[in-house]
């Protein structure tokens, strides 16, 4: 018989009603074996105690419901973001406040390149910058010789230097939807969505693919998840030909990788027969640390970019009302295949119009081919209302939201994007909970920092960058947030039987805490301190 190991803390919150609170779990074959005092599992056999983690605060291992494998290996090329960010290793770089101090860094950093070789940049957020946006004319102070390509914090932009521009065929005479141009007529260097951006990318080898599916990007993920104290994450949108799926099961099968990893295949633009197909196919390689079998559909794009589709009044600026990176006519297309075929979606929603796309993409494929437990997604859905948060628990329909826009964006979109009273609902984790949604939250690293407890400070405190309140209608409890990205990350996740809580018979994924998130002031409870994860019984420690 396999061992018993009694794993010791400060205390447990299990996220179990049945039992809130323990002070030891007891662990056999990576899974629960009992939940309670120091006695859990004495019935069971010998056990071995284990005091490693006593003085730490155990939760259920932390669920990343939306996050991108990039968030790791994004670090081989130069940061260029507003916000201080801390990288795979834990050292930190500094933001850059303005466009100067971009081009300075930019230009310092260009010079370790080789001869021939591309400036990739990413993390930029023009939003930041009393107005003005990088342009070509920025970019050409860097360089003229080789192409600049800066890649936007929400990864629906783009800026690149004129040598991109050219490689690309960008001129004056371009009918592309996203190429930017200025008054002069010629494109200024601003790319909007994928259209507009892939041929840039594909000429300056600015490989998502390749940064997502090699070994060490994959291990790398493994380190920011630890550092985090997820152990279950999402790559939301990936490209998985057979090759990249042997690479995926041979290094989530290594001994000692720290997290659970569901892969959900990027189907925009594709044939949606084709794709169920190859999701279909994709399932039966599922392993206990790697899931696969699920699609990402894109539909608008960002709020903070000016790209997502909202409903009316629109933009406060005046701007156009953003670009479908799936036309609506595609996504009820998409949505009616998948739905037939049994596969779960998981769909890219920021702004309200794009949500009720979506939700009417859904309810038709529901009422042609009903599906009891289809458990689809609304990832985003940072503009939706109580109506839409109705229609989805009538549908059944899991909704994501990206809580952390409220402290990074928040006062942007106050002034910038869509105004104070629709700002004041963004990310209604409120509402949607009171409709009876299952409700995760989100970072979408590496849009913003892949850290759940900073997500859930922020749906529980809804504090924006400059300190004010935005919102307070719609802010949630700590134990709700905790709920949320743990077993309602799980339940949407189709995991719910095996994580998001600590209860016999799930696997043994714990993260360790230095403090009790249920005790300390909701103010601070981003700064609890991450001392490791234990994935399968299989314990991680940090070395902080």
């Amino acid at each position: 018989m396999s061992a018993i190991n009694v794993f010791r803390a400060k205390k447990i919150i299990t996220m179990d009603p049945n039992r809130p609170e323990a002070t030891h779990v007891a662990v056999r074959d990576g899974h629960i074996l009992a939940v309670g005092g120091a006695d859990c599992a004495d019935q069971w056999g010998e056990v071995a105690h284990d005091d490693s983690m006593a003085d730490a605060v155990l939760i259920p291992g932390m669920i990343e419901a939306h996050a991108h494998m990039m968030a790791g290996a994004m670090w081989n090329f130069a940061y260029a973001g507003f916000h201080d960010r801390m990288d795979p290793n834990g050292k930190w770089w500094s933001g850059k406040p303005d466009l100067e101090t971009v081009v300075r860094d930019l230009s310092e950093y260009e010079k370790g390149l080789a001869e021939g070789e591309p400036l990739i940049g990413w993390g930029l957020d023009p939003i930041f910058f009393d107005g003005e946006r990088l342009s070509k004319a920025h970019l050409d102070r860097i360089s003229t010789e080789r192409p600049v390509a800066i890649m936007f914090s929400n990864f629906h932009l783009m800026c690149v230097n004129s040598k991109a521009l050219e490689m690309a065929g960008y001129s004056r005479e371009t009918n592309v939807e996203g190429v930017v141009k200025g008054a002069d007529g010629e494109p200024n260097g601003e790319l909007q969505e994928m259209a507009a951006m892939f041929p840039v990318m594909r000429r300056v080898g600015m490989d998502f693919r390749g940064l997502t599916q090699t070994p060490e990007a994959i291990r790398t993920y493994g380190q920011v998840c630890l550092r985090a104290g997820v152990t279950t994450v999402t790559d939301l949108y990936a490209d998985m030909a057979d090759e990249d799926v042997d690479g995926l099961l041979a290094v989530t099968g290594e001994d000692g990788f720290p997290v659970r990893l569901v892969s959900v295949l990027g189907v925009a633009g594709t044939d949606p027969k084709q794709s169920a197909e190859r999701a279909l196919a994709l399932r039966k390689h599922s392993t206990d640390k790697l899931r696969l079998g699920s699609v990402k559909l894109m539909t608008d794009g960002s709020i903070q970019g000016w790209t997502a589709r909202v409903k009316w009044p629109h933009y406060v600026g005046g701007q156009a009302n953003g670009i479908w990176n799936m036309a609506p006519e595609q996504i009820a297309d998409m949505a009616m295949e998948m739905q037939k075929a049994g596969v779960q979606m998981h769909i890219h929603v920021n702004g309200d119009e794009a949500s009720e796309v979506a939700i009417d993409a859904l309810e038709a494929a529901a009422r042609k081919h009903p599906w009891l437990g289809a458990r689809h997604v609304l990832q985003h859905g940072q503009m939706m209302g109580r109506d839409q948060f109705e229609r989805c628990a009538e549908l059944g329909i899991n909704v994501n939201l990206f809580a952390n826009h409220i402290w990074y964006f928040g006062d942007q979109h106050v002034a910038l994007t869509i105004g104070e009273d629709r700002a004041a609902r963004m990310d209604a984790c409120r509402a949607a909970l009171d409709s009876g949604v299952n409700l995760a939250i989100h970072s979408d690293a590496p849009v913003t920092p892949l850290g759940p407890l900073f997500t859930a400070w922020c749906a529980v405190n809804r504090v924006t960058m400059s300190g004010r309140v935005l919102g307070a209608a719609q802010c949630i409890s700590v134990d709700e947030a905790l709920r949320a990205i743990t077993l309602g990350a799980a339940h949407m996740l189709k995991m719910d039987r095996e994580v998001g809580s600590i209860e016999a018979g799930k696997r043994a994924d714990f993260a360790v805490l230095g403090d009790d998130p249920l005790a300390v002031d909701p103010m601070a409870l981003k700064d609890i301190p991450v001392l490791g994860t234990v994935t399968g019984g299989h314990v991680s420690l940090l070395n902080n």
